[in-house]
């Protein structure tokens, strides 16, 4: 049985996930760093779409975007691509187990890359190598263990008084 999560909570791990994502990393490090709010992102809009939306998507994409001094406006673009995504896809994704889920979140996080690669592209600037889609790939190996964390954190604790 799950606790629903609260606004607080959602909004504490979307702040820890850009944290995350604003982390100093150099070298080969870098490469392999999913983006995390992207996951979080998927992760509550598959479990609670009535909580997550396209603002808020949105709102975190320009964070994202004035933190790393990019284009503004390639991550809300692709944050709102994942909304979007998780959306039709949602259905189908609740079905399954997390393990089951990670190709297809996968291939969600691919589809946001190409996005923000699309966008920066007409911007201007030059094409990335194919190690830039690695993160893709440590996203989906992240998957799991992240929501299995964040099912754990709203899973309800055992009352000592119930019989």
């Amino acid at each position: 049985m799950y606790v629903p999560a609260s606004n607080w909570f959602i909004a504490a791990s979307l702040v820890v996930a850009l944290i995350l994502n604003f982390l100093p990393l150099q070298g080969d490090i870098l490469i392999f760093r999913p983006d995390f709010v992207a996951i979080a992102i998927a992760y509550w809009n598959i479990n609670h779409p009535h909580k997550m939306g396209m603002g808020v998507a949105f709102g975190m994409g320009l964070m994202m975007d004035v933190g790393n001094t990019g284009i503004l406006g390639q991550h809300a673009l692709a944050y709102c691509v994942i909304v979007y995504l998780t959306l039709i896809f949602g259905r189908r994704l609740r079905l399954f187990n997390s393990m089951q889920q990670a190709p297809q979140i996968g291939l969600i996080l691919l589809i946001m890359q190409i996005v923000i690669v699309l966008v920066a592209t007409s911007g201007g600037s030059a094409l990335p190598d194919g190690q830039y889609f690695l993160a893709a790939l440590s996203g989906t190996l992240l998957w799991a263990p992240g929501s299995y964390l964040l099912s754990m954190l709203l899973k309800q604790k055992s009352d000592p008084d119930a019989l």
